[in-house]
């Protein structure tokens, strides 16, 4: 693994200034940046192999179809899955689970239960919601407990003969909790139920193995795994896939058309009409291999001492409030100073060159838990120093001192 400053210069947008002051970028939960690798690789595609995939015979055409699929093969490994086929392109997390609510969705009765958690972004409650008014289903949300871990005991009390899936966040976007995905996973299964992971903040910082995990689905998003914008990945077991209808009509997820009937093509184009977003989908291959060329160990353990020092560092601000101290936690840190505004705090940090994250983070329910109306939030990886915690810390003193 290349040295911290090394894999820095990798990042052009980390060379940047904010007002005159070096940039400390410390929202890479939202969208991580990406390295020079990525950013060469969209060019090349754009500039080489902009043709539309799996329709042409033509030589571009075929390289753009065999480069996506690298892709999709890398994507393969990269999450342990058996098999291409249970690899879906979507345009992000959001497609991907809407996908699963829309199509699996039309696979259950009037009365069946679906169970999410307080802690889900708003894009694993909201798809489901919308199921309650189209299919009659039931919505429940299971509790989390003061630390932002979830409450176990209380989730398995909440399953009954009619509850077909739990739709959890493997870490959450505003605690940085990471749920024990795997029990979850046997805990719906012992119930006769299937489950959905939210995986989007889970990719950037865990060894994800969906076969050990034995989820049903799993989705996750380019952006903020070094990749490019407008591309997602969800996996599904092909059993399930197969029984699901297609999630939208078009181009390519035909196998014939007549206006006597229609056939669906195999899996995974059955879930991909129209033309794809092929160019990003080539250039996350070169993302995918620079990630998975780091030591995910020296990650972990390089980012957990950055979550460290910051939580510490912020903790230590008179009035400092901070959200989600689970002992497993993805590097992230929620907070507030007293009463002050998270979009105060969000602009004065900013003027001092440190972008945070500010509001509800798309995740509503989880603040009137924790009965506030926003959070500010860092979010931390392994392009981020020591020395970047330090100015984070005393810039939010600052502001604190400035507030008050």
């Amino acid at each position: 693994m290349k040295n911290l400053e090394a894999i820095r210069q990798d990042f052009p947008c980390l060379r940047r200034q904010v007002d005159g002051k070096p940039l400390v970028y410390f929202d890479s939960a939202a969208t991580a940046q990406v390295p020079q690798v990525v950013i060469d690789a969209i060019s090349t595609a754009n500039a080489t192999l902009r043709a539309n995939v799996h329709r042409g015979v033509h030589t571009l055409s075929a390289e753009a179809t065999e480069a996506m699929e690298r892709t999709r093969e890398k994507v393969r490994a990269f999450l342990g899955a058996e098999s291409t086929q249970e690899i879906i392109f979507t345009r992000g997390t959001t497609e991907g689970i809407n996908l699963v609510a829309s199509s699996f969705g039309e696979l259950l009765e009037a009365g069946d239960e679906i169970i999410v958690t307080e802690m889900e972004h708003h894009s694993n409650i909201v798809p489901w919601q919308l199921l309650v008014s189209r299919r009659g289903v039931v919505v429940k949300p299971a509790p989390i407990l003061d630390d932002g871990t979830l409450d176990l005991e209380a989730l398995e009390a909440l399953f009954t003969p009619r509850t077909r899936l739990v739709a959890v966040t493997h870490a959450s976007n505003v605690l940085g909790t990471i749920n024990p995905v795997a029990d979850i996973a046997a805990m719906a299964h012992a119930h006769g139920a299937r489950i959905l992971v939210d995986g989007a903040q889970a990719v950037p910082h865990l060894s994800v193995d969906v076969r050990a995990i034995d989820c049903d689905f799993y989705a996750f998003s380019a952006h903020k795994l070094y990749g490019p914008t407008g591309v997602g990945v969800l996996y599904g077991k092909r059993e399930l896939l197969e029984k699901m209808p297609p999630y939208q009509g078009g181009g390519e997820m035909i196998g014939t058309v007549s206006f006597a009937g229609t056939t669906f093509a195999d899996l995974p184009f059955k879930f991909e009409a129209g033309t794809p977003n092929f160019i990003d989908i080539i250039a996350f291959a070169a993302a995918l291999d620079y990630f998975r060329a780091l030591d995910l160990t020296q990650i972990a353990a390089h980012e957990q001492a950055l979550l460290d020092e910051a939580t510490r560092g912020i903790s230590a601000i008179p009035g400092a409030r901070v959200f989600g101290t689970a002992a497993n936690k993805c590097p992230v840190l929620s907070f507030l100073i007293g009463n002050d505004s998270s979009y105060d705090i969000g602009l004065l940090l900013d003027k001092m060159g440190i972008a945070i994250r500010t509001g509800h983070h798309c995740a509503e329910p989880l603040m009137t838990r924790f009965g506030v109306r926003g959070m500010a939030r860092a979010s931390l990886s392994f392009y981020n120093t020591s020395a970047e915690v330090e100015r984070f810390v005393a810039a939010t003193a600052r502001a604190a001192a400035m507030l008050s």
